[in-house]
């Protein structure tokens, strides 16, 4: 028994090999994904828009199923999962919050939408509250809990929807694009939340093209290309060194060199007001 447990505990939180993905048998928006991500990594899936990086993330949340290929998460048959087969106990460790946070904020209050998943769990109303106020203070959005989601800022939404998946308590988070459309600061300011749940030992999986935030919030970056498949697989140092892989993956323009910019330099920032 010790045994069993011991391998499980050592398998890959995510097993991907020969992966592929087409909408309505289109051309393929993932094309040959081989992978493995371990339990307690902080990896920034990199690559330009149309790379598929948010199809591939839907993948690792069980929201499709690969068309061709192998791949199991979190010790399940993804393919089963999709299916709608331990569906909900799977969605309780792995947590995906979209590039959209209206998507996932539709209660009346913050606290409704935080509270919605521990309430499709059966808790009790103590431990939901429990959850809740553990999910916005993580977030830093106490003070936002009984404000209406349409009242929020852009980097407020971001950061509630992120609270409505860490009330569910998952293993594992995977963010769609956090930092679009949000200025600087409040940039910064979820940047430097989402480092604190990969201390915390999540395992963070988090796609963007912004190169600039790569080296505060993963210790591992997968770069996907433009022809659907995975171009390199490195720590943040040494990709965002490679001016050729950045330029093939066309998240950098060739000339961009001239400017004398290196990404693998970038660091923490730490805002000067943390409720943007």
């Amino acid at each position: 028994m010790n045994t069993l447990i011991s391998h499980l505990s050592e398998a890959p939180a995510f097993h991907l090999r020969g992966v592929r993905y087409a909408y309505h048998h289109q051309q393929a928006v993932l094309d040959g994904i081989d992978l493995d991500i371990n339990r307690g990594e902080q990896v920034a899936l990199l690559g330009a828009n149309g790379s598929g990086k948010s199809t591939l993330l839907k993948l690792l949340n069980g929201i499709y199923a690969p068309t061709e290929g192998a791949m199991q998460v979190m010790g399940r048959d993804i393919k089963s999962v999709a299916a709608g087969k331990d569906a909900f106990t799977f969605h309780q460790e792995v947590g995906l919050v979209f590039q959209d946070p209206d998507i996932q904020l539709f209660s009346a209050t913050v606290f409704d939408d935080v509270a919605f998943g521990p309430l499709q769990l059966g808790l009790s109303v103590s431990e939901v509250q429990e959850r809740c106020e553990e999910a916005l203070t993580q977030m830093e959005i106490m003070h936002l809990a009984r404000r209406a989601p349409f009242e929020l800022s852009g980097g407020e939404k971001k950061r509630a929807a992120i609270a409505s998946v860490l009330s569910l308590r998952p293993d594992v988070i995977l963010l769609d694009e956090p930092t679009a459309a949000l200025d600087p600061r409040t940039k910064w300011v979820l940047i430097n939340l989402i480092r604190k749940l990969g201390e915390a030992g999540k395992t963070i999986i988090t796609s963007t093209h912004e190169l600039e935030i790569v080296p505060t919030i993963a210790k591992r970056v997968i770069v996907l290309g433009e022809e659907r498949r995975v171009l390199a697989d490195d720590t943040p140092e040494r990709i965002l060194r490679d001016r050729n892989l950045l330029v093939n993956a066309n998240l950098i323009h060739p000339q961009l060199h001239q400017l004398g910019m290196d990404w693998s330099l970038q660091r923490e920032v730490t805002p000067t007001n943390s409720h943007s």
